[in-house]
């Protein structure tokens, strides 16, 4: 397998060209001298037809999918793609512009429903909770059994390592003729850890992948999959392209996508082997952490989702613990510790995770529970409270209030209230309990 981006811009920076184009710093330091502009020979993301489609080609062959195109603005660019999509397939269809979709969805979704005039249905985690947890097959099926919907959109891996029941998922999807997107952001080694993980495998039409999140690459890298069982209406690759675009900034990071050029050799030359390696580290520390009496829970292979309640401590105490040793998790909340480890990390940095975590002394399990998730009424259509007038509040005013905009709890990024909502009492509760001091609200007439 070749690297044709890689290796157009070694040739260029070597060729001592007088660069009279954008970017402004000239490649005169480092990395500078890679990023460059859509130059003749450089081909352009969006209507790619030499080294860019080259290298997407060189990635859909080892993920197995129809059609692979780049990000350089992450799974968020992808999703909002991914919504454009299933906008098309609904008006292809004669379909409402309706969407049964997890609850514990990234706010890209959102702002892409609300935009592209999407009415959307949440099913709630089972789980209760907000972040963490998945539908059934069944659930599933039992709503769209009672309304007409374009597309279901479901998120997995969660962030805690759940992987929801995707080939389930998606034989329901097949029968209803309605179209299977997944958020597989957190996902991309899935692919190469294990038979029928990756969501492409297990049936989806189209998911996205961050790059960077799990495999050798620059932040902001990320893959837009469409599937070979994909509806004939989105295996069309000037389509992808043109619900990028729609999205995407007109100058593409060339460092972005040339760590993503380059990562296509690393997994064509055993860095595969080197995840399955990691997976087994990884199952083997989850196994010593059992044994010292620490809960983790998920069952994504290369993810380590610690829940230290039991233990006495919360999510943010563990992590103020590791922080003095040095060690950095990827989130912390009440109720979690989320670790990414992946094969650069090696053998060495989970054992000194593990050694640390053997030094915190047990305590008293601590008692409280994250507040329970149950669905606000829907007041104001998504895309009309989007980018409606709005104001800022202190929490303890929401109660009644309309959310404006995307109140989100963390990095997953993933609201308490969407906008459009009525805030109620629940809604207060989580605000609290996340450490949320102000929402956006609409502003009263």
């Amino acid at each position: 397998m070749n690297a044709p981006i890689a290796d157009f811009l070694d040739r260029y920076a070597e060729s001592g060209s007088i660069r009279l184009h954008m970017p402004g710093h000239k490649g005169a330091n480092g990395a500078e001298r890679f990023d460059i502009t859509e130059i003749p020979g450089a081909d352009s993301l969006y209507e790619s037809d030499g080294i860019i489609s080259q290298s997407e080609s060189n990635a859909s062959s080892l993920f197995g999918s129809f059609y692979t195109a780049y990000s350089t603005e992450g799974s968020s660019l992808c999703i909002r793609a991914m919504t454009g999509m299933a906008l098309t397939y609904a008006l292809e269809n004669r379909l409402p512009r309706r969407i049964l979709a997890g609850r514990n969805a990234h706010k890209s979704f959102i702002t892409a429903a609300g935009l592209l005039g999407f009415e959307v249905d949440w099913i709630l985690p089972e789980s209760g909770e907000l972040i963490y947890g998945n539908a059934s097959p069944d659930g599933i099926r039992r709503r769209l059994e009672n309304g007409e919907y374009a597309a279901v959109y479901i998120t997995s891996p969660d962030y805690s390592g759940g992987m929801a029941d995707i080939k389930g998922i998606s034989a329901v999807c097949k029968e209803k003729k309605v179209l299977l997107a997944v958020d597989n952001a957190h996902g991309a080694y899935l692919k190469f850890a294990g038979e029928g993980l990756h969501p492409l495998s297990a049936g989806a039409d189209v998911c996205c992948d961050s790059a960077h999140k799990t495999l050798p690459v620059l932040t902001g890298g990320a893959y837009l999959h469409v599937s070979h069982s994909a509806p004939k209406e989105l295996k069309n690759a000037h389509a992808v392209k043109n619900a990028m675009s729609t999205f995407g900034s007109t100058s593409p990071s060339y460092l972005i996508l040339r760590s993503l050029d380059e990562c296509n050799l690393a997994l064509a030359n055993g860095y595969g082997a080197k995840i399955i390696k990691c997976c087994e580290q990884v199952k083997a520390l989850k196994l010593k952490l059992n044994e010292a009496g620490f809960k983790t829970v998920g069952d994504e292979p290369m993810k380590i989702s610690l829940a230290p309640k039991s233990y006495g401590y919360t999510g943010k105490e563990v992590d103020s613990f590791l922080r003095e040793r040095g060690i950095y998790c990827d989130f912390a909340e009440p109720d979690r510790v989320i670790f990414m480890p992946t094969p650069n990390n090696g053998g060495e940095d989970l054992e000194k995770l593990c050694s640390a975590l053997a030094s915190l002394p047990r305590r008293a399990p601590v008692r409280s529970r994250p507040p329970f998730i149950k669905m606000n009424l829907s007041a104001v259509p998504i895309g009309a409270a989007l980018l409606a007038p709005f104001e800022r509040i202190d929490v303890r005013d929401c109660v009644g209030r309309i959310c404006a905009g995307t109140s989100v709890s963390c990095p997953p990024a993933v609201p308490i209230a969407v906008c459009g909502e009525v805030m109620d009492a629940s809604t207060l509760a989580a605000f609290e309990y996340y450490g949320i001091k102000e929402c956006d609200v609409l502003k009263e007439q």
